[in-house]
């Protein structure tokens, strides 16, 4: 009994063209990541994106955000902060546990209390104090001769009168000079004291204000780090795109390749061989050659061969 085998085979440009496919498919499958890219030669032309090109990166930490976090760290009484290698805060430093706020309130406790006057008297208000007095010392001996003079005229020289006057004389001085020191102790007083209530209020109205302007400058600082961390992101993930295509493009000009191929098959020649073996209706190889070479010949003529 005879063997019948039939082969159909495809136009030799378009099985050429799937073999210099699947050579080239072959190739860009064994392009690991961060291998190199060698031309017909051998000659390195390249090198092919490596994983962590390929996939996602993210931004560390700028200076600016690190700034803000610093300064929110130290209002909070917090230390230093360590940063690693990416930015991130890994680490405080032992702080002194004292809010940005506190330094007016402890000032402004100083403000306040019986003593507080005494940082606000004037350094030289003895001094006045001391000419004033030496003045009205001197204008009361000038009035000592009129008593003398008075009592002259009244008969009464180096009488008991004269020495009751005297004495009535110098305790009214003595009480008037005592008034007048008090009168500019007095003054010096109230006007430290003023003074220590303004710098006490000062003080605490900059303990109120002070967490506000600390957060008003974090803040900005934040907002400026946060601009920057995002065209720094911008920044890697164009570069993870450009990696992409660089890796893929190779594929993507393959598959419209391989696209061109299928389109072109469906209407492309074939040429159908049927060979048999054995038995008494075999045909001869001489036959099976003839039949080939009307096959071909048939072909020939149809795509305009000779």
């Amino acid at each position: 009994m005879a063997d019948t085998t039939t082969y159909t085979r495809r136009a030799p440009y378009i099985e050429g063209a799937q073999e210099n496919y699947i050579d080239l498919l072959t190739q860009q499958v064994g392009r690991a990541p961060g291998s190199t890219i060698t031309d017909a030669d051998g000659n390195v032309i390249g090198t092919v994106p490596t994983l962590a090109q390929l996939g996602p990166q993210v931004a560390g930490q700028n200076v600016l955000t690190q700034a803000a976090q610093q300064q929110a760290a130290t209002q909070a009484g917090l230390g230093q902060l360590t940063f690693g290698a990416e930015g991130d805060v890994i680490g405080v430093g032992t702080g002194t546990g004292v809010a940005g706020y506190q330094p007016f309130l402890d000032q402004a406790a100083a403000y306040s209390g019986p003593q507080a006057y005494q940082g606000f008297m004037s350094p030289y208000q003895q001094q006045v104090i001391d000419t004033t007095l030496a003045e009205f010392d001197t204008q009361t001996a000038q009035g000592v001769p009129q008593l003398a003079a008075n009592a002259i005229q009244a008969g009464a020289f180096g009488g008991g009168r004269e020495g009751v006057a005297q004495a009535q004389y110098a305790s009214d001085a003595a009480a008037k000079r005592a008034a007048l020191q008090a009168q500019l102790l007095g003054q010096g007083f109230t006007q430290a004291n003023q003074l220590a209530q303004q710098g006490f209020e000062q003080q605490r109205n900059l303990a109120s204000l002070q967490p506000s302007l600390a957060a008003s400058g974090v803040q900005q600082l934040g907002a400026a780090g946060t601009g920057n961390l995002a065209f720094q992101q911008a920044q890697l993930d164009a570069a993870q795109q450009r990696n992409q295509l660089a890796y893929n493009e190779p594929l993507s000009r393959l598959n419209a390749f391989g696209s061109g191929i299928a389109a072109q098959m469906s209407g492309a020649p074939t040429t159908t061989t049927t060979t048999t073996l054995g038995g008494a209706g075999s045909v001869g190889p001489l036959s099976q050659a003839l039949s080939a070479g009307l096959s071909a010949y048939g072909l020939g003529s149809i795509f305009g061969g000779n």
